[in-house]
């Protein structure tokens, strides 16, 4: 009997000690190279039920179709910002040929473990039992069901874990749930257990009391130190404030002194072993010590290379400043694969797809990636990109698409991050130019820009969300609250938003192929391009003009190019490799003539398909010319917020 099938035919177990972890089996192989990867992100309550047949396809030029009579905005942002919508893992699973559409070859589901029953802990980060899936979402045979079946459409899957805290899942001995921040080595004493209710109990009774392995009960795997600033401390101070303190009334794990990393990580390993997963989406990493980081992550890549998984991902949230993502890089090495992109980059990104900033405020800070004595491409392996989150931890918490100059602006965002360094991570939603809102209603949006909330509507448009605390435990529809509308996208409910056709989808779709079918765009060099209008001297370019870069692998140079102005189509002359493209470069394809530059993809013509009639069609050439010593293509009228990919090879 395999393991997956030993563990699912017995309840789940009550310590993972005695756990007989498997060894030596042939797990669903890793990628040779997870920069040929494009990720997908999803919380699961909030990505899909798998009703949508049931329900209208959400019309996003009139929004108000699906606003039920009586629909007050602020009743809309409750329901998102404090329920549960009803997403599932099976609902999960019945999508996954929508994501392959998309392009994506990798899954990273948001946190799947149990949370405190009494709890409307949604986003899946205040975990109770470690060894469980929670209810609401499903079980682990859905979990092992939604890996099994990604893996049959080639799809990997991350999991996202939380290894830093557990939930609040005791109060202190002095009655207080957030007592104030005692510094170390301080601490105060445990009080009682949380049931199922909320209420106290001095023992555990039950599988919904305390928390769960029986290991994590221990006193002394808790830092007790209250509640303090998470900015607070040095990065060098492994016992600094923003390492002890709880997480937001959350109880902080304790790994000075115990042996709690290693019943930690052997929770891990079982999630490994029983779902066959390919990696992990690490919550909350800078919040433990540099050397508690490394350990964990080492342990984590040994057991999955001993049972197959040679090239275990492992992804890490280190919020802040960019310097702190690349710190924690060189000091964990090898045992972390990557960090995701969060601080600066992001916004950068962000501000130049919308013309809001010069091309060169993003390429100069992805040039810092690699070393002084690297390549080109060093870090292109070490970095997730993102351009929309679930929590956006820098900057406003507003979704990229609120406020987007057109329908597929998004797309060109998106471009960005699938045809240059990093590995590119799509958050659900995005795809669909969701917005948080709608423009000109954030009156009636409390908090908008500063909370998460908005950043989080369910893409299957709940009728109604679930009930508050246990109620909501319920099945069928004695489990959901009528009196609150569902967190449907863009202030609506009632309608799914799974649309293949949708504008962004179908570019990005296209440049998702495109970057599979050419290595260069994975892992190929990269240099940003300067840009000629009217015959000026070739320059980098301005906000809202052509974003240009190369990408070079051996003797191709693969050029993309995004018209970063949202309103008005733009144009330019583009610099391109003199040396590579001369008539007479070795290998040239073009046997002496003339050099070109043929079109790989233009995501206009993705979007309006056979009938297109717009200029540099996929299949079209443009001559490379020269002036000023520089070799150049003339690049005309790119319509707003497209992209084109060209090849100098045949």
């Amino acid at each position: 009997m395999g393991f997956a099938t030993s563990i699912l035919s017995n309840p789940r177990p009550d310590s993972i000690r005695p756990v007989p972890l498997p060894r030596r089996t042939a797990g669903y192989p890793s990628p040779a190279d997870w920069r040929d990867e494009i990720i997908y992100f999803f919380l699961p309550d909030r990505f899909s039920d798998g009703r949508e047949a049931s329900r209208p396809l959400f019309d996003p030029t009139n929004p108000e179709a699906h606003r039920p009579a009586g629909f007050r905005w602020d009743a809309w942002a409750a329901s998102g910002g404090g329920r549960y919508q009803g997403g599932t893992l099976a609902g999960a699973a019945s999508k996954l040929d929508y994501i392959r559409g998309l392009g994506a070859t990798t899954l990273w589901v948001g946190p799947v473990f149990k949370q405190r029953t009494h709890w409307d802990s949604y986003h899946g980060y205040a975990i109770q039992d470690f060894l469980e899936v929670d209810p609401r979402l499903g079980s682990r045979a859905d979990l092992v069901n939604l890996v099994e079946q990604a893996h049959e459409r080639g799809i990997r899957v991350l999991l996202d874990i939380v290894f830093n805290h557990t939930s609040d899942n005791w109060i202190y001995a002095n009655g207080e749930d957030q007592p104030p921040y005692l510094p170390w080595p301080s601490f105060y004493a445990k009080g009682p257990w949380r049931n199922r209710t909320g209420d106290l109990a001095n023992n555990i009774g039950d599988a919904d009391t305390g928390v769960w392995p029986a290991e994590m009960q221990s006193e002394d795997y808790y830092t007790r130190a209250g509640e303090g600033d998470l900015g607070a401390g040095g990065i060098d101070d492994p016992h600094a404030e923003f390492r002890r303190t709880d997480f937001v009334g959350d109880r902080k794990v304790n790994y000075d002194g115990t042996p709690a990393l290693n019943d930690v990580s052997r929770c891990y390993k079982y999630w490994i072993a029983l779902t066959d997963c390919d990696g992990f989406r690490i919550d909350t990493l800078k919040h433990v010590p540099e050397d508690t980081g490394r350990n964990f992550c080492g342990t984590i890549k040994e057991f999955a290379a001993g049972i197959g998984k040679a090239n275990f991902f492992l992804v890490g949230e280190v919020a802040g400043d960019d310097s702190n993502a690349d710190r924690y890089l060189e000091v964990l090495g090898s045992n972390l694969d990557a960090t995701l992109d969060l601080g600066q980059t992001r916004i950068a990104l962000r501000a130049v797809a919308k013309g809001l900033a010069p091309a060169a405020e993003y390429f100069d800070l992805v040039k810092l990636w690699d070393d002084d004595l690297g390549s080109h491409r060093n870090s292109s392996s070490r970095r997730v990109t993102v351009l929309d989150d679930h929590d956006h931890v820098w900057g406003e918490k507003i979704r990229f698409s609120f406020g987007a100059s057109n329908d597929h602006q998004v797309a060109a965002g998106v471009a960005i991050q699938l045809l240059s360094l990093g590995i590119p991570c799509i958050y659900s939603g995005t795809e669909q130019g969701l917005t948080g809102g709608e423009p000109g209603q954030q009156q009636w949006l409390p908090g908008w820009g500063g909370t998460d909330t908005y950043l989080r509507e369910a893409m299957f448009g709940p009728e109604h969300p679930r009930k508050s605390g246990l109620a909501g435990l319920a099945a069928g529809p004695g489990g959901f609250d009528g009196s609150l509308p569902g967190f449907g996208p863009c202030g609506t409910t009632g309608a799914h938003c799974f649309r293949p056709g949708a504008p962004a989808y179908v570019r990005i779709a296209a440049l998702a192929q495109v970057r599979a079918s050419s290595p260069a765009l994975r892992v190929g060099r990269q240099y940003q391009r300067p840009i000629s209008n009217f015959g000026a001297p070739f320059s980098p370019s301005a906000a809202g003009e052509l974003a240009a870069w190369s990408r070079i692998l051996d003797d191709e140079e693969v050029l993309c190019v995004v018209n970063t102005n949202g309103v008005e189509a733009r144009g330019g002359d583009v610099v391109v490799d003199a040396a590579l493209n001369a008539a007479d470069a070795p290998g040239s394809p073009w046997g002496g003539a003339a050099p070109f530059f043929r079109v790989l993809a233009n995501s206009a013509q993705a979007a309006i398909g056979a009938s297109y009639s717009g200029g540099n069609a996929a299949g079209s050439l443009i001559a490379v010319q020269f002036r000023d010593g520089c070799a150049f293509v003339a690049i005309r009228d790119l319509p707003p917020s497209e992209t084109l990919v060209l090849t100098n090879r045949a």
